[in-house]
């Protein structure tokens, strides 16, 4: 599949993942639309959690921490050039370790998030 086409597919993905990072408490039906939203994907949890690690993580994570964080949505065109920018970095091994780094500090504020998700696939 070509980069362009990809980086389409992803679109709907980066923007469920991303309310993972909102300064608000997600809600079941929130969790079940988000689930629709990755199964329609057809791709994989592993898959879907290593777009989430390299992709979007590296563009929202300053939002988990922020006493003022976002809380009802990102701007589209902005978490698409960014989440673009991070899927074109994702293979270097510096950028790939980095965020492994961030994530063991911060990923786990996600943890609930993945398996209410992973609940309704």
């Amino acid at each position: 599949m070509n980069q362009s086409k990809e980086i389409e597919n992803r679109k709907p993905i980066w923007i469920a993942l991303s309310e993972f990072y909102l300064d608000t408490e997600l809600q079941q039906s929130d969790y079940n639309r988000i689930a629709k939203a990755l199964v329609t994907s057809g791709l994989n949890i592993t898959e879907l959690k290593t777009i989430d690690l390299y992709e979007v993580f590296p563009v929202l994570k300053g939002n988990l921490i922020s006493v003022a964080g976002a809380w009802n949505g990102f701007d589209e065109k902005w978490l698409y050039e960014n989440c673009t920018e991070s899927y074109r970095k994702k293979n270097k091994a510096i950028i790939r370790f980095k965020n492994r780094v961030y994530h063991w500090f911060l990923g786990r504020m996600t943890t609930d998030h993945w398996k209410k998700v992973e609940a309704c696939m």
